[in-house]
């Protein structure tokens, strides 16, 4: 599927730059050929001119303004100047009647007075550009000048500048071709990580939707089945159907979320956060789960300075985004240390650049979260924040693991870029993990 695409672009690309270059070819073209023809008609009428003023007029019969041209005294100096520009020269009195000719036989083509230049075709490779022009001398018509060019001073040049376009047109889209099918690559690389990821994680998504689904519809056929079965039992199989679409709910709403984020459409209430009292009401959530686990979990504020202590901590952010991000962290710390284990987060200020530069903007909140739990592998930590994608289950000594859809850091990951921030994870097995979360006041 991707090789046929990559294929038409890289065809729409060398399409594309084959107009381009066969319209730059054709001005090209028609521009030099109509420069040179210019030229020779240039030439040919300045011939005229000159050719003009040496005329020598003789008077016929002055009185009623008749006069001719001495022929032979005009045209034999002027047939040696121009037969080293290949030119010819041809006189034709009032009549039309052709008088003198540098030509060795006479043209088969009629008189055409005309001051603009003209090509004619004795022959398929004999080609003249002509141009003719009416003598008068006070307003009485001498006769006609038409003066010819060969016409492969045009057609030579010409000729070489069209084999010339064409091969290097054709050496540019042979280049142009290999460069659009590596660029077609390069443009479509993303589009096929792109599909990768959307199908791997709508398989996952799928997955994850699978078993509740599956579990509901079984409980509810056993409920239909047997209909006089035991009201205990069935206020049981209403719980499990309870807490399948709970989880479902939070799975959708985990998806949703992630939707909204992933195409800007997150709708955030930036206001003034005290992030520590912030962490102390997630700290507070999470204290009934950290002493059924008899895990230590503690809260440390560093600052140096200790002037305004009510803003030091505050930052402009999403109360309930935030209040999620620090949920899913502590809880994922919590869920995989061990009893007697410790958990400890620590807040501070910082200043971003110059120390000694004080500006409200330089400052930023970093929240670290320290756990001495299991620790993550090496192998493990750059996909840990991955869509569903979930650790070895032995991580966990708690059930609640099994029912984790491998969401809550990716979420995490989310919010901290939607606040502009950052979040990072260091581990190291059996020594515990450390989360740490930038955040711009």
């Amino acid at each position: 599927m991707f090789d046929s695409t990559r294929r038409r672009l890289a065809i729409w690309y060398t399409t594309i730059t084959a107009v381009v270059l066969l319209f730059f070819a054709t001005v090209v073209y028609c521009y030099v050929y109509q420069t040179l023809v210019d030229r020779i008609d240039d030439t040919l009428k300045h011939v005229i001119e000159v050719v003009n003023h040496s005329l020598v007029i003789e008077p016929i019969e002055p009185k009623q303004g008749i006069y001719q041209v001495n022929v032979e005294a005009t045209f034999r100096h002027n047939s040696n100047q121009v037969e080293d520009d290949h030119i010819d020269l041809e006189w034709f009195n009032e009549n039309g009647v052709l008088l003198w000719s540098t030509f060795t036989e006479s043209l088969p083509i009629p008189l055409d007075p005309s001051k603009s230049g003209k090509t004619v075709y004795l022959s398929v490779d004999h080609l003249l550009r002509q141009v003719t022009k009416r003598i008068e001398f006070d307003h009485y018509i001498l006769g006609y000048l038409r003066v010819s060019h060969p016409w492969f001073e045009v057609t030579k040049p010409t000729r070489q500048l069209m084999i010339d376009l064409i091969l290097g047109v054709s050496i540019m889209l042979t280049c142009v071709s290999g460069i659009g099918w590596f660029l077609s690559g390069i443009s479509i690389k993303p589009v096929i990580e792109s599909y990768q990821s959307l199908k791997q994680f709508t398989a996952d998504a799928s997955h994850e939707l699978r078993n509740p689904i599956a579990m509901i519809q079984t409980n509810i056929q056993m409920a239909l089945a047997y209909p006089d079965q035991d009201a205990q039992l069935s206020q049981k199989q209403l719980q499990v159907i309870e807490r399948l679409t709970k989880r479902l709910g939070n799975l959708v709403n985990d998806l949703l979320f992630l939707a909204r984020a992933d195409s800007g459409m997150l709708k955030t209430d930036f206001q003034a956060v005290p992030l520590d009292a912030l962490l102390i009401e997630v700290m507070e959530e999470q204290r009934i789960f950290a002493e059924q686990k008899k895990i230590n979990l503690s809260l440390n504020l560093i600052e140096d300075n200790q002037e305004n202590l009510e803003e030091i901590f505050s930052l402009k952010g999403d109360w309930d985004q935030l209040a999620r991000l620090f949920t899913n962290l502590i809880s994922n710390a919590l869920e995989y240390s061990e009893p007697n284990n410790k958990v400890m987060i620590e807040l501070k200020r910082l200043k971003k650049g110059n120390k000694h530069n004080h500006r409200e903007k330089n400052s930023i909140l970093q929240v670290t979260i320290k756990d001495t739990g299991l620790g993550i592998s090496e192998a493990y930590l750059p996909h840990i924040f991955d869509r569903f994608y979930r650790l070895d289950p032995a991580r966990s000594n708690n059930q609640k693991n099994t029912n984790s859809t491998g969401l809550g850091l990716a979420i995490a990951k989310a919010i901290v870029e939607n606040h502009q921030g950052n979040i990072t994870v260091e581990s190291e097995l059996k020594k515990g993990t450390n989360f740490t979360v930038i955040l711009p006041v």
